[in-house]
């Protein structure tokens, strides 16, 4: 094989890698973040209620304390 037939297939293999990444990223993009174009929209998040707002959200459980003992926090 010559020199210019290893760079060509080398091209294709990384070409193929960055379709293959971009229609991954265009995959796990829901179908509601897309407009009328097919563009990415604006798509707002929820509001939060007021107790949602005041709630508490942190909870040290027996999973968390483990992630604290292994990693010396």
């Amino acid at each position: 094989m010559s020199e210019g037939e290893s760079t060509n297939r080398r091209r294709g293999f990384l070409k193929a890698l960055g379709l293959a990444g971009g229609a991954a990223v265009a995959a796990s993009t829901p179908a509601a973040a897309f407009n009328v174009n097919g563009e990415l929209g604006d798509v707002k998040p929820a509001k939060e209620t007021p107790e949602q707002r005041v709630a508490a959200r942190y909870r040290e459980t027996d999973h968390v304390k483990a992630f604290y003992r292994t990693n010396r926090y």
